[in-house]
């Protein structure tokens, strides 16, 4: 009988402790960041996007679209005017047959480059990745990681994370193979105009 009371309690226990680890994996996650943190307007010097929040303002290159994305914390995604992608029908996304492609994002939350480097880690390890370049940098004098890799699923890629004290964030450029050198240069214009508050 007494082991019948210690086996019943050791499955109760084993029940809360598997209760618990799925409520804490699953349990709702703070979002402190809205795609209407996004304000996209026209000004003098062309089409400028804004997150106040963020502390983020960048121009929008020349003849480029910008769309707000609808995602958790948002993001903002800019279009050359030529931007295709290899997917027949549905949203721009990558890989890319045509053009270029940039995509900003803020990660609110407290981040250093060993952390960011495990999580690019974690993400390449379900993809193809055929190139995978990792470095420190720095964009207008804020400490940056640079990741540039290539994979099937996604195409070749330049993902720049410049972190400050309590956010974090994320500015990729995707691009068709073949126009490596325009979009290269296209980016780096829209580095220049990249402000952080």
């Amino acid at each position: 009988m007494k082991k019948k009371n210690i086996i019943f309690v050791l499955i109760i226990i084993t029940l809360l402790v598997i209760g618990g680890v799925f409520w804490w994996i699953n349990r709702p996650k703070e979002i402190k960041g809205s795609p209407d943190d996004y304000v996209i307007k026209d000004t003098q010097e062309g089409s400028v996007v804004e997150n106040s929040k963020a502390g983020l303002r960048f121009k929008v290159p020349d003849g480029w679209r910008a769309k707000k994305v609808e995602v958790e914390e948002g993001s903002v995604v800019l279009y050359s005017p030529d931007a295709e992608s290899v997917y027949p029908t549905g949203s721009l996304r990558p890989p890319l047959k045509k053009g270029c492609m940039i995509e900003i994002a803020v990660g609110y939350r407290k981040m250093d480059f060993e952390k960011l480097k495990k999580e690019i880690q974690r993400i390449h390890e379900g993809l193809a990745v055929k190139l995978d370049e990792v470095k420190e940098t720095k964009i207008h004098n804020v400490p940056t990681l640079e990741n540039r890799f290539e994979c099937v699923e996604l195409g070749f890629s330049i993902n720049l994370y410049p972190v400050l004290e309590d956010k974090f964030y994320s500015i990729s450029l995707s691009l068709a193979p073949q126009e490596r050198e325009k979009c290269s240069k296209a980016f780096d214009k829209f580095l220049a105009t990249l402000s952080f508050e």
